[in-house]
């Protein structure tokens, strides 16, 4: 093979690399932006220059071949670094620009994260912002992803993470509700009341508690409670406490706003919640040596943005 031709298969090695990331053809041509017509033709003339087959196809996915991933193996490397060298040029022309990716879980990204872009996007208007709703962990280097938003105790070693804020648990209900049922004195009582939970497991939910007052004499309490709706959304349990259905155990984030309008109102406020939710926001990247001025403009922004929490208006 001359070298001219080579030249010319330089952009279908690229997207053989994408094809290999990404799994199928489908997700690949999203990923670059094109048809999935054009990546299929891309691969049927690099196996016809190469001479050899390089993808199996099924009717659900893609797998290279010996002979393909061979290839993807030898320039994978090649091609992340081109990306990393133009991305650093870029960035040094001038302010943050270009795609930003971003996945989140979609309480937080509903109620608090979607409010505050338009603000982060008036301040950098060249970057332009993909964001991922979803409550399942992405894989960020596979899916293609600049950051991920994570409630999380433990942030994967193999990442870069900054933390935003600190978070907390809440009992909350409706006024209505309290008022039909009473309101529990002691977290023994929450076992007599219609428990609004996450289905963490096949066992019968728990919620631990533990007094908020220093020194108090009171210990951790762990209470079996049981409810007439579980839901792993949190949005969902706020929107079922609004409704008058139970007490619901939420992250502050999905408490906040309601607590502030009166529409909820605290349970327990001398006791805290504790192994429920996570109580750090993080804002997590694969580690490389490069990080995007708009990764870091966002980081920021987050960073600044989130740095009160969502504490006002609960017992401290």
């Amino acid at each position: 093979m001359n070298e001219q031709k080579v030249h010319e298969l330089w952009g279908h090695f690229h997207w053989l690399n994408v094809l290999a990331q990404q799994g199928s053809y489908t997700a690949a041509a999203a990923r670059l932006g094109v048809s999935k017509a054009a990546v299929s033709q891309r691969m049927a003339e690099l196996e016809r220059v190469a001479g050899v087959a390089l993808v199996q196809r099924t009717t659900r996915s893609v797998r290279l071949t010996e002979a393909g991933q061979r290839l993807v193996d030898d320039t994978r490397a090649s091609f992340e670094h081109i990306a990393q060298c133009f991305a650093q040029v870029r960035d040094a022309a001038g302010s943050p620009r270009g795609l930003l990716r971003v996945t989140a879980p979609v309480a937080f990204a509903r109620q608090q994260l979607v409010p505050r872009l338009p603000e982060f996007l008036r301040q950098y208007p060249e970057v332009r912002l993909e964001l991922d709703m979803a409550d399942r962990l992405r894989s960020l280097a596979t899916e293609g992803f600049d950051l991920a938003i994570r409630h999380t105790a433990t942030p994967p070693d193999t990442h870069v993470a900054w933390t935003l804020c600190a978070t907390r648990s809440v009992l909350v209900a409706s006024r209505a509700y309290l008022r039909r049922q009473g309101v529990p004195a002691a977290p023994g009582d929450l076992a007599q009341h219609n428990c609004l939970h996450y289905p963490r497991s096949q066992d019968t939910p728990a919620w631990t508690l533990e007094p908020l007052a220093p020194g108090s004499v009171a210990q951790r309490v762990t209470v079996q409670v049981s409810g007439s709706l579980a839901a792993n959304n949190s949005e969902a349990l706020r929107d079922a406490a609004l409704g008058g259905l139970g007490i619901a155990l939420l992250p502050d984030f999905s408490a906040q706003a309601s607590l502030l309008a009166g529409k909820l109102v605290q349970v327990l406020p001398q006791w805290q919640p504790v192994g429920a939710f996570a109580e750090q926001l993080y804002a997590i990247r694969p580690y490389s040596a490069h990080v995007p001025r708009a990764v870091t403009a966002f980081v920021d922004f987050l960073r600044q943005t989130l740095a009160p929490g969502f504490a006002e208006g609960l017992a401290t």
